[in-house]
């Protein structure tokens, strides 16, 4: 049964040739690691994107079939689908519009709202304190935030794993009402927190999965308390950075790089679709308000899935993926296993995406689209990553994807 619009925002969340990315004015930090090296990155951005040759003109043809059957079936706007498989070439194409009224076609060097992959941003970032042995997983949220129901017994830990009780602030009726009444109005994380602390929590802390971004906007704050500086700083110099992700960036209200497509959704009062672009993401903050494109979150994929910004031993921690309850997925510390596939979806109104790699055949597959309205009670992206793993990797497909809103 789909899930009515104002539900789904507030429950928890290529050509065959390669196509050029460039890079927008944001700033880099100066802080780096050396953990990634700088060779490695040069010649990632010479070759990786574009390595000789494709997957081969009948696996093409297949995925252009594919892709279009999804997005005519599911009424997708525009798509963006990355594919990168070593030894064997890589599929990076376009297709469909960027605008539905000027019919301005959608193009692979565009910036989207990324959702809920802002949660692999933010835990990174928050594991990095862990090996700055400035925090413990372990540690209960009450330590560093007063005033989280049950805190004294919810771990940062059970924050990650999103198995911490706590009532998602986005399921609130009245956060619901306030949020699609007025989609400019920027929110604090107290504001929003607060909407979610009206309720009981719904289980003991490490019992069971429950998708909540409060549990993100919890680690945020935490993140700010323990490093003395915003969020969006720490994330930049600690996580952005030294990653060489120059394209990423956590927006302090509704900011938009150009170029980028418009999005559209139907979480609204009506239910009618509207053009939800320069809507203010604050209220997913440390959970999903970040911006992205496809180039980064290539180079993303890797990175957080095989740890490289971190110490083997807490990757080896993150890693560590718990059932969720739902067919085919598990859930790790902001990170999720579907397939074999590692990483996370995102959904913000307007917008999708997808980013996950692949261990065993060190495949990376990238996804972004310009809605969220599901089809067949379905995330759009999940339609399209299932079709798209099943033609390029069809022993492990990808078949699983949180609620990422």
């Amino acid at each position: 049964m789909r899930r009515t619009p104002h539900r789904r925002m507030l429950a928890a969340a290529l050509f065959a040739a390669c196509v050029l990315v460039p890079m927008a004015a944001t700033p880099a930090a100066a802080v780096r690691t050396a953990r990634v090296d700088q060779h490695d990155q040069d010649h990632h951005d010479r070759n990786a994107d574009c390595p000789p040759g494709g997957l081969g003109p009948e696996v093409t043809a297949r995925l252009d079939r594919a892709i279009e059957d999804v997005r005519g079936q599911a009424g997708i706007p525009g798509v963006v689908v990355g594919v990168w498989m070593p030894g064997k070439g890589s599929y990076v194409r376009a297709t469909g519009v960027a605008d539905t009224a000027t019919h301005r076609p959608m193009t692979t060097d565009g910036f989207l709202r990324i959702g809920s992959e802002t949660k692999t941003f933010t835990v990174t970032a928050l594991l990095e304190l862990v090996d700055d042995h400035r925090i413990r997983l372990d540690d209960p949220i009450s330590r560093y935030i007063h005033g989280v129901p049950n805190g004294h017994r919810i771990t940062l830990r059970h924050l990650a794993e999103m198995r911490s009780g706590l009532f998602p602030y986005s399921a609130d009726p009245d956060f619901a009402h306030d949020l699609v009444s007025d989609p400019e109005r920027s929110f604090t994380p107290r504001e929003v927190l607060a909407y979610g602390f009206r309720h009981k929590n719904t289980f003991a802390p490490g019992t069971e999965f429950q998708y909540s971004n409060s549990n993100l906007i919890l680690l945020g704050l935490v993140i700010e308390k323990v490093s003395g500086r915003r969020l969006a700083d720490f994330i930049d110099s600690r996580v952005l950075a030294p990653a060489h992700l120059h394209d990423t960036l956590l927006p302090e209200g509704a900011e938009f790089p150009e170029p980028h497509p418009r999005g559209y959704t139907n979480q609204t009062l009506t239910g009618a679709v509207a053009d939800s672009t320069d809507w203010n993401p604050s209220w997913a903050w440390a959970a999903g308000s970040m911006i992205s494109n496809l180039h980064d979150l290539h180079r993303w994929a890797e990175i957080v899935a095989t740890g490289k910004l971190l110490t083997p031993e807490t990757q080896s921690q993150r890693l560590k993926t718990h059932p969720t309850g739902l067919p085919g997925l598990s859930y790790g510390l902001g990170i999720f296993e579907t397939g074999g596939w590692i990483g996370h979806n995102g959904s913000i109104p307007g917008y999708e995406t997808v980013t996950v790699y692949l261990p065993s055949k060190k495949a990376t597959l990238v996804i972004m689209i310009n809605t969220d309205i599901t089809s067949g009670g379905q995330e759009p992206t999940t339609l399209l990553a299932r079709a798209v793993t099943g033609i390029v990797t069809p022993g492990n497909v990808y078949d699983g994807a949180v609620a990422a809103r």
